[in-house]
């Protein structure tokens, strides 16, 4: 394993640890804030929920509790575009490493630039991994699956009589976010990326 990849593997690993950290972080300190989701256990929903239903316990504090981790990485994805800007103003060598990330992604290192820049470089790819990941984590953990965070307002959209079954999904949800969850969540993700590229590479 050459060095670029013992780089890539390291920045990797450390923006992984951060997002993770910053979304699960997150999930605890909305749920502290809004408290418990117990519209369930109090059997509001009806035959004829629109009567019955509390907007706030039935549908607000699940929606924000549950959107707190994805908005959390959309945030750091957005802070890692921001810092890959301030990286690209503040030197020739600064621009282009910010460029040459943005080009090639995370497929195409540059060894040479490893070697003209050995700090700059590895913090360019650190914020362009950053931003990669954390849109990554956003789409993928709003897929409508258990245990999902999206799968906990789609539950809230299915009748009473079918949630049970949705919640048993299961290994079968696990086979399909592993044979369609990246896919489709690089469809997602893709026309975001493309954009912050272009605004990158703008610059």
């Amino acid at each position: 394993m050459g060095t670029p990849q013992i780089v890539l593997g390291i920045c990797e690993f450390v923006v992984l640890l951060f997002a993770l950290s910053l979304h699960e972080s997150a999930h605890g300190w909305m749920a502290s804030r809004l408290g418990d989701q117990t519209a369930r256990m109090l059997g509001r929903i009806t035959l004829n929920p629109l009567k019955h239903i509390d907007p706030v316990g039935t549908i607000m504090l699940p929606l924000l509790t549950t959107l707190a981790g994805p908005v959390s990485n959309v945030i750091g994805s957005v802070v890692s575009l921001l810092v890959l800007i301030v990286i690209a103003k503040t030197s020739a060598i600064g621009l282009l490493c910010v460029r040459s990330v943005a080009m090639g992604g995370i497929s195409r290192l540059d060894p040479q630039l490893l070697t003209v820049s050995p700090v700059t470089y590895p913090l360019s790819l650190i914020f362009f991994i950053g931003m990669l990941l954390n849109l990554f984590l956003a789409a993928f953990n709003l897929l409508p699956l258990p245990p999902l965070d999206g799968s906990h307002i789609f539950r809230h959209m299915l009748p009473y009589k079918w949630q049970p079954i949705y919640d048993r999904l299961g290994i079968l949800s696990l086979f399909i976010m592993l044979l369609f969850g990246g896919g489709v969540t690089m469809a997602m993700v893709n026309p975001v990326l493309g954009f912050f590229r272009v605004l990158l590479l703008s610059i």
